[in-house]
C-alpha cells in the first residue's frame, strides 16, 4: 500500500495559484486513473485535475472556493499494490510538479508547517490578485506589503500571511489606548455629512453578485495596472487594399480552404512582420532583467458565450501562413465562444492583440496582459473621405480608415520605441499586396 499526493498544477508562466470551483471525489471514493477529481479555475481558463493513480480518495485538504498555490497538496490516494499510476501527473500542465509516493507507515495526517521566509532587500517579489485586493481593502499600503514576511513558495506572501498581518496590527493598535482628550466643545456645532455605508444603496437599484470569472479578470487588470507604468500611442491606417483583397478572395478561400477568413489573420500577419524588426516589444521583465522571448506567440482576445474576455493564444505565429493563421484564429476563437479552451490554449503568449472594433469601438486604450510588455488594440474599419497624393497632385477619396492604439510598459517600452512600432504596424496595413497569393 502507497499514498500517492495529488498536487495543484502549474496552469502557466504568471499563474501562481488556482481556485478549487468543485470536488467530484471525496474522502472514501474509488478513483481511476486520469479520472476527473476536481474542477480548479485562474483567471485565464477553467481545468479539471484527474488523477494521477488509481486507488481510494483518503484526504481532501482544502474545501471549495479555496485558493491553492500551484505545486500544493490537496488530495492524497491510498492506492493498492501494483495499481496504476502515471509516471508524470497527468494535470493540464506538463511544468506541474511530480507526484509524491510515501509510505503508508510514515504517512502524516497534517501537511508540514512552511516557516515564513523575509523578503530580501532590493529583490522584486510577486504579489497574486487575491493578496493585493486584501491589501487594497484593508489599507496596507505597499511598503507595508514589502515587510511582510511570506511563507510561501520563494518568500511569497499567501493569504494568510496577510490576514495574520492585519490582525496582529489591529492588536497592536487596540492595546495602546491613549489617555483620553477632553476637547471644549465649540459654541455651535458644525454638521458633519455622514458616509453612508458600503452595503447602502439609494434610490431603486438592482444587486448583481460578479461571477467568479469576472472577479479574477478585475484582480488581473488591478494587478496589471499595479505592476506596469502604462503608456498609449495612437495611429492612423489606410487598410483599403486589405479591405478590397478580403473582399475579393473571402468565397474562394472559403470554398478552397473550408475556412471563412477575417481580418484578425491579416493583423496577426502584420504584427508579426513588425515584431521581427522590433522584438523588444516581445519581452517580459523579471525585476530588472529582460527576458526576450525568441518565439513569437499571439494572443487574441475573444469573448465567452458570458460575454467576460479571454486570450487564446496562436503558437509561433511566425511559422504560419496566411491560411495557417486564418485556421489557428478560427479553431480558438471557435473553442472559446463553446467554452472548450484547454489551459495550454491560453499560455505563453507574448504579445496580445485585441480588436475593439469587433463591438463598434473607433479606438480604445487597453491593459496590458501581464507578464507582456504590450498590447494592440484595433478600432472599427470605417469609410471616410481623405486627402490622397496622387502624382497629378491631392485628391480627395473615400478610403477605408482605422484607428490603431497600443500600450505598452513604460519600464521596458519608451515613447520612441512604442510609436515608431505602432507606425510600422500601420505602414505595414496601408501597404498590403492587393495582388497577395495564399
Amino acid at each position: 500500500m502507497a499514498i500517492v499526493e495529488l498536487v495543484m498544477p502549474k496552469m502557466g508562466e504568471s499563474i501562481m495559484e488556482a481556485t478549487i470551483l468543485r470536488w467530484h471525489k471525496k474522502p472514501g471514493d474509488k478513483v481511476k486513473l486520469d479520472e476527473t477529481v476536481l474542477e480548479i479555475a485562474t483567471d485565464k481558463v477553467d481545468s479539471e485535475v484527474p488523477s494521477i493513480a488509481e486507488g481510494e480518495i483518503t484526504e481532501v485538504l482544502f474545501n471549495e472556493n479555496d485558493v491553492v498555490p500551484v505545486g500544493t497538496v490537496i488530495a492524497r490516494v491510498l492506492t493498492a499494490a501494483g495499481a496504476p499510476v502515471a509516471a508524470s501527473p497527468a494535470t493540464p500542465s506538463p511544468a506541474a510538479a511530480a507526484p509524491k509516493v510515501v509510505s503508508d507507515s510514515h504517512f502524516q495526517t497534517a501537511p508540514a508547517r512552511t516557516e515564513a521566509v523575509a523578503p530580501v532587500s532590493g529583490e522584486a517579489r510577486f504579489y497574486s490578485p487575491l493578496v493585493l485586493t486584501i491589501a487594497q481593502q484593508e489599507g496596507v499600503n505597499f511598503a507595508e506589503l514589502e515587510k511582510i514576511p511570506g511563507s510561501g513558495t520563494e518568500g511569497r506572501v499567501t493569504k494568510n500571511d496577510i490576514l495574520d498581518y492585519i490582525a496582529n496590527r489591529s492588536n497592536s493598535t487596540s492595546t495602546h489606548i491613549q489617555e483620553p482628550v477632553v476637547v471644549q466643545e465649540a459654541p455651535k456645532q458644525r454638521e458633519v455629512a455622514t458616509v453612508p455605508a458600503s452595503n447602502s444603496y439609494g434610490g431603486n437599484v438592482e444587486i448583481i453578485e460578479m461571477d467568479r470569472m469576472r472577479k479574477l479578470i478585475a484582480e488581473h487588470m488591478v494587478r496589471s495596472v499595479h505592476t506596469s507604468p502604462h503608456v498609449t500611442s495612437f495611429a492612423e491606417a489606410d487598410v483599403t487594399n486589405m479591405v478590397r483583397w478580403r473582399e475579393q478572395v473571402k468565397k474562394d478561400f472559403e470554398k478552397r480552404e473550408g475556412e471563412k477568413i477575417t481580418f484578425m489573420p491579416l493583423f496577426v500577419e502584420a504584427v508579426v512582420k513588425c515584431i521581427k524588426k522590433f522584438p523588444l516589444v516581445n519581452c517580459s521583465l523579471d525585476g530588472d532583467k529582460i527576458i526576450l522571448k525568441k518565439d513569437i506567440n499571439i494572443g487574441m482576445a475573444a469573448a465567452l458565450p458570458s460575454g467576460n474576455l479571454i486570450v487564446p493564444v496562436i503558437r509561433n505565429a511566425d511559422t504560419l501562413n496566411l491560411v495557417g493563421l486564418t485556421k489557428q484564429v478560427n479553431q480558438l476563437a471557435n473553442a472559446a465562444r463553446q467554452n472548450r479552451l484547454k489551459p495550454e490554449d491560453t499560455q505563453n503568449g507574448t504579445f496580445t492583440i485585441t480588436n475593439v472594433g469587433t463591438f463598434g469601438s473607433l479606438t480604445g486604450t487597453p491593459i496590458i496582459n501581464q507578464p507582456q510588455v504590450a498590447i494592440l488594440a484595433v478600432g472599427a474599419i470605417k469609410k471616410r473621405p481623405v486627402v490622397v497624393e496622387t502624382p497629378q497632385g491631392d485628391s480627395i477619396a473615400i478610403r477605408h480608415m482605422m484607428y490603431l492604439s497600443m500600450s505598452y510598459d513604460h519600464r521596458i517600452v519608451d515613447g520612441s520605441l512604442g510609436s515608431t512600432f505602432l507606425s510600422a504596424v500601420a505602414h505595414e496595413m496601408e501597404n498590403f499586396d492587393p495582388g497577395k497569393e495564399y
